[in-house]
């Protein structure tokens, strides 16, 4: 499915046509353009949503930090499938390790404020989506196919 939609991909030239830029005269002409769009962009507007969701992360370095640690972790308890991790003065066991893992990460992760960088997200991807979606034209090709069917 991701092979077909990034397939799907506009040009850029064509995404930030700006000959097409105008004020929709009514809200079903709003409707009927953000519905076009987001067909037609649809992979496009993915785009936009990945690199708003990679600044979020790169202006908030906790949650990258804690992802980063949760993840890396995650992978250093699974790499010793199930065995106890000997440091030579002490002996941790994986229920231990996890333990370990959640006591550390789970304050860290309330203190980098997940809940408003994907609140940020969400309106920043919104906004930026549906307002692009709302003021380009449809193609002139488009009017032409409406009319035939």
């Amino acid at each position: 499915m991701l092979r077909s939609r990034m397939g799907n991909i506009r040009p850029v030239s064509e995404f930030l046509d700006f000959k097409r830029v105008s004020k929709p005269k009514n809200m079903n002409e709003v409707q009927n353009r953000v519905t076009y769009n987001l067909a037609y962009f649809s992979a496009n507007y993915s785009i936009v949503f990945a690199m708003l969701s990679v600044y979020s992360l790169l202006t908030n370095k906790l949650l990258l930090f804690v992802l980063v640690f949760v993840a890396a972790s995650l992978y250093g308890i699974n790499y010793l499938q199930g065995a106890d991790l000997n440091l030579g003065f002490v002996r941790l066991t994986t229920s231990q390790l996890y333990v370990g893992l959640l006591v550390i990460a789970l304050p860290l992760g309330f203190l980098s404020s997940p809940f408003s960088t994907i609140l940020w997200l969400l309106g920043a991807a919104c906004v930026t989506i549906i307002g692009h979606a709302a003021i380009m034209d449809k193609p002139i090709e488009s009017a032409f196919s409406e009319a035939v069917v």
